[in-house]
């Protein structure tokens, strides 16, 4: 028999034949395997930015004057600062930023228009919420950048050794821009969001699959108990990660812990519920646990990607935004950051707290429905 005809009889081409015909069978699995690349590609190339512009800012204008609103605009006209209002007191520019109202504020002495006219350096200061490192950088090249502007207006064809305007940067909650102090926080919803949601979902396709969910449904338990035996102990599971990951940040990362833990471990309730009810949501929709699996990704890649766990948000255009705003992590990456580094309490919060407990509670009710109705 010669080699062309030994291949030709080779076992390998009807079992090929097969497997492509089970791939075509499997049409869900293989429009994930080919759709997902697709639309994340398409998803990402145009949202993740790493140049920040946009930054939330508001201005304590203490001089009142028409060169203090001029300073204003050129700070605006840089496009790296987009102003939000004004504020009447240094506490309030501290609150607008502990609450994330604001990313940045410019504060503008009352001797800044005298000193102007007196010859001598104005300074104005723009103070920046520097848990976010690419905030910060954006922060200190527009300021640089509108100081410049003014003080070529001012000095026209007069040259000075000192320029007559100064914009001081003061970064806040994170003065030596380490990026371990904004990453190590977000690694807690971002490993929690892994967890619930694929775990959770594998979790239930898993009994369906080896027939004994089945088994499971006609024991006395109600549904709505068997799904609350289901997630619970994953949500132990969740708090154990938030601890070993805040103590190993702690020791290994020197990431300060400045807010309340127990408002911290309350707030995280209803994300990890609303995590726990998307792993459901995802298994109902799903006949394997590859295809589980890919659902799963499906949902985490925009998850992290547009919550700004790595990518600031306000880089990102406005379409990519709203998506990032229908995604609990966004909330909770805002909580984590907010708690441990700005020491923020429930004033600050209580916002991203009760989008958590909307979102635990609608999705938990959809997966609740779909779960019923798959079983029936």
């Amino acid at each position: 028999m010669t080699l062309a005809h030994r291949v030709l009889a080779s076992p390998f081409w009807p079992m090929l034949r097969k497997e492509f015909i089970q791939m075509r069978r499997d049409r869900l699995t293989l429009g994930l395997m080919i759709g997902v690349p697709a639309i994340q590609l398409v998803l990402f190339g145009f949202a993740i930015q790493t140049e920040v512009r946009n930054l939330p800012t508001v201005v304590l204008d203490e001089s009142r004057s028409s060169e203090s609103r001029a300073l204003v605009a050129a700070i605006e006209n840089t496009g790296n600062f987009r102003l939000r209002g004004t504020v009447d007191s240094r506490e309030e520019v501290r609150r607008q930023i502990v609450a994330g109202k604001a990313a940045a504020a410019v504060i503008i002495p009352p001797d800044y228009t005298d000193d102007i006219k007196h010859g001598r350096t104005a300074t104005a200061q723009v103070i920046v919420d520097a848990a976010d490192p690419l905030a910060s950088a954006a922060a200190i090249g527009g300021a640089s950048q509108a100081g410049n502007a003014r003080s070529e207006a001012l000095l026209g064809a007069n040259r000075k050794l000192e320029p007559p305007v100064r914009i001081r940067v003061r970064p806040w909650f994170n003065p030596t821009l380490r990026s371990s102090v904004y990453i190590v926080p977000g690694i807690i919803g971002v490993l929690l969001s892994m967890t619930m949601v694929v775990i959770t979902s594998v979790a239930v396709v898993r009994e369906r699959e080896r027939g004994t969910l089945e088994q499971l449904i006609v024991t006395p338990i109600s549904r709505t108990g068997l799904l609350l035996g289901k997630i619970v102990p994953f949500v132990l599971v969740g708090y154990v990660q938030i601890t070993v990951i805040l103590l190993l940040g702690r020791l290994v990362f020197n990431v300060p812990i400045l807010g309340s833990l127990p408002l911290l471990y309350a707030v995280a309730l209803p994300f990890i519920f609303a995590s726990l009810a998307i792993g459901i949501l995802l298994s109902t929709m799903v006949q394997t646990q590859a295809q589980a699996m890919q659902m799963g990704f499906l949902f985490l890649l925009p998850n992290i990607l547009l919550s700004g766990f790595m990518f600031p948000r306000e880089a990102m255009p406005e379409p990519a935004q709203w998506l990032g705003a229908a995604l609990p992590l966004t909330y909770f990456l805002q909580v984590l950051r907010a708690v441990l580094l700005k020491a923020a309490g429930p004033e600050s919060v209580w916002r991203q707290a009760l989008a958590l407990t909307g979102f635990a509670f609608g999705v938990a009710a959809v997966a609740v429905g779909r779960f019923r109705k798959t079983l029936e």
